[in-house]
């Protein structure tokens, strides 16, 4: 399986988890604030400080935001590029976003494609400070209560990565069993995520969020993406048993690399490792 060396050593727990409880619920955004206040008001509205949430079509201005790019400097294995802050109204195709807190004040990760004003395509890393929402769209959202997500230095990768961490209970009425994920590098992703659901009794998981970034990609349909530096939004994700009654990961996601190339499909199982990090949600199914 590809790989890719990190500056620091491999911990041995590839994958952080906390158990918790949650509920799936949906709101509106609001025009004219930020994307990240305007986010976390939502999950307070609900009772929850941390969760993760996606969304299809929306529109954002001012907009700012990074692609993956070559690390310059050799302390990461991979960095971002230089800050884009297309004119006028992006308008979102999908997206991902983790919501958590980061040195005491709320924060995310968020991944995406979009349309820029002048038509052209592109996708990646939204920066929180930098985007405004321009009018008013839905999301979908999945609040944790007993775990969130919070951004801590990561000697691994060198970067400070949002990883899940145990929180006090708000009291938000809940619905489901959930485990808040954060899933090492050079490990594969269906792979990891299959392993973890047999090892806690889960034998159906769906996917909420999911935002991170893997070597490249291989997917069903046949399409390769070579580029070793991605940044990836999950769409979609159910782990189940597939038809010889073994548990498969179908995971859908859309990326873009660092040359600017996009692609969207469903993973191949077993032949997508994990770049640097991988931050997700399951709801246990049963």
């Amino acid at each position: 399986m590809r790989s890719i060396k990190q500056p620091g050593a491999p911990i041995a727990e590839r994958t952080q988890w906390v158990e918790a409880r949650g509920r799936a619920f949906s709101f509106t955004l609001p025009a004219g604030l930020p994307l990240l206040e305007a986010a976390r008001r939502g999950f307070a509205a609900e009772g929850f400080t941390s969760g993760v949430l996606s969304f299809r079509r929306g529109a954002l201005g001012p907009f700012g935001y990074v692609m993956p790019a070559l690390s310059k400097t050799g302390e990461n294995a991979a960095f971002y590029s230089d800050t884009f802050r297309p004119a006028g109204v992006t308008r979102t195709r999908l997206g991902s976003m983790t919501l958590g807190m980061r040195d005491g004040a709320p924060f995310f990760h968020c991944h995406g494609l979009w349309t820029e004003a002048d038509g052209g395509d592109s996708g990646g890393h939204m920066l929180p400070d930098e985007t405004v929402v321009a009018e008013p769209f839905e999301v979908e959202a999945f609040g944790l209560d007993g775990a969130m997500f919070t951004a801590e230095p990561d000697p691994e990768t060198n970067f400070k990565l949002f990883g899940p961490v145990a929180a006090e209970s708000t009291g938000a009425p809940t619905t489901s069993r959930a485990f808040a994920l954060r899933l090492r590098p050079n490990q594969d992703f269906a792979g990891s995520l299959e392993e973890f659901c047999r090892a806690h009794g889960m034998m159906r998981a769906r996917i909420h969020g999911g935002v991170g970034s893997t070597i490249g990609a291989r997917f069903t349909h046949g399409g390769v993406t070579e580029p070793f530096a991605t940044e990836v939004a999950v769409t979609a994700g159910l782990i189940a048993p597939g038809h010889s009654g073994a548990l498969e990961a179908a995971l859908d996601v859309a990326l873009i690399d660092y040359t600017g190339g996009l692609a969207e499909g469903r993973l191949i199982r077993g032949d997508n490792p994990v770049l640097m990090t991988m931050e997700l949600v399951l709801e246990a199914l049963d």
